[in-house]
This record gives structure tokens, sequence and C-alpha cells, in this order.
């Protein structure tokens, strides 16, 4: 076998597991698998780990580095022209970033703040302009669970005033909300909390149905309180990843 065979074997036996954890997750809660999307997470990891992945049937995936993630999605998309795959920034991002975010991301999770939402409301007008994108950024709110200082994400009592703002940017779609459970609190405390806010959310937008929550050590509990969109790296692609070159 080849290094890419064994890495695709050990892959789909990763992916194996991880959609029984899904769909007892699903079961347990009395919801349908297809109510949850499966992210991986792929920072790391190198373009051709994503090839594979691609190849086992995910057309989702996470990047949480723009730096990183720029050069992967070129990479990939050379290596599967034709994949259909979509990507997310996932992790905290800068406005001087915005203009290189919306060129390869379809989605961007990680919105905190007005001024953010500026940035790529102007930068995803340029790319639009440019032939470099089709279609409006799609954005979810970040909610910051634990409020603690230097963390990326808004403040629970802050997020409908953000979604006010995204939602009168026209080159934006507001879509729902993301978290991170906090590491020294129950993740289904956390959780709860951020369903309670989503709910609220799509009182006033029903367009934002998704939350995107949970990760490979908490994601049972993400879809016990109503994920719609778990975000799973090492549970798929181990431990150690190699950034691409």
């Amino acid at each position: 076998m080849t290094d890419d065979d064994c890495r695709r074997a050990e892959l789909a036996e990763s992916l194996k597991e991880v959609h029984e954890r899904l769909a007892a997750a699903c079961h347990a809660a009395g919801r349908a698998p297809a109510e949850v999307e499966l992210l991986a997470v792929t920072k790391t990891f190198p373009a051709r780990d994503v090839a594979l992945l691609s190849d086992l049937g995910l057309r989702e995936f996470a990047e949480n580095r723009e730096q990183e993630a720029r050069g992967k999605v070129a990479e990939f998309d050379e290596l599967r022209p034709r994949s259909g795959a979509r990507w997310h920034m996932v992790g905290q991002l800068q406005r001087n970033k915005a203009r290189s975010v919306v060129r390869w991301a379809d989605v961007v999770e990680s919105v905190d703040s007005p001024r953010l939402v500026e940035a790529l409301g102007r930068a995803t007008a340029n790319a639009l302009a440019a032939g470099e994108r089709t279609r409006p950024l799609e954005v979810l709110v970040q909610v910051n669970l634990d409020e603690a200082r230097g963390r990326g994400g808004c403040p629970p009592a802050e997020v409908r005033s953000l979604a006010e703002v995204i939602t009168t940017t026209s080159e934006l779609r507001l879509r729902g909300v993301m978290a991170v459970a906090p590491q020294h609190a129950r993740p289904e405390v956390a959780f709860d909390t951020l369903s309670e806010i989503a709910a609220r959310l799509r009182q006033d937008h029903p367009e934002a149905e998704e939350i995107s929550a949970g990760m490979s050590g908490d994601l049972e509990s993400a879809v016990a309180h109503g994920s719609t969109r778990v975000r799973v790296g090492t549970a798929l692609l181990g431990g150690r990843g190699l950034i691409s070159p």
C-alpha cells in the first residue's frame, strides 16, 4: 500500500467512528442525524489530507489561521478542482485579514464586533466587484460564553445588536451563532446557554438557524443542546498535523 492508501484507510476508520458517535448522539437527543453537519477542522494538516477526506464524502472544511488556510485552499483546489468543497474560517480574525479571507472562505464563523463586520462587508463587496467571489459571505456571530478578556467572541448581551449590524450589511448573510465551551466549565451548561441565545436571535432573524458548537471532546453534549454543526479535528485527523508547504 502507498502512503496515501494507508492514510486514506486511517481517515476512513476515523470518519466512520465520528459518524457513529454523531448518530448515537442524535438518537439520544431524539434528533435525525441529518440535522447535524460535520465540519472537518483541518488546521495544521496538509491539503492532501483534505483531498482524501473529500474523496470520502466530506464537503465542509474549516481553518483557524488565515495565512495557513490561504495556501492550503489553493493547493486543495489543484488536487480536487471539482470537489464542491466549502471552507469555513473558525479562528479569531483580525480586520486587516478580511480582504484575504473573503477570497477563499465561504463562511466566517468568528464574527465578534461591528468593526469586523464593516471590514468583511467592504472586503466582500470589493471581491464581488473583482470577480474573486460570486456570492455574499455567510457569517456566524461568535459568542464568548465565559466573557474572559482577550478571548474572541461577542458578549451575550451584545449578540442582538451585532446581528442587526450584520443584517444591514448587504454583502453578508447572517446564518447563526458559534461558540466554544469554556475549558473549566461544564459543556452542557455552556451549550444550554448558547441554545437560549440562538433561540432569542431567531425571534428577530429566522434565517439565523445554525448553531456551530461541539468539538471532538464534547460533541455529544452539543448535539443534546441543539447544535446543528460540530467542528471536529482531532477525532478525525489525529493529534499531530503537518502544515502544508
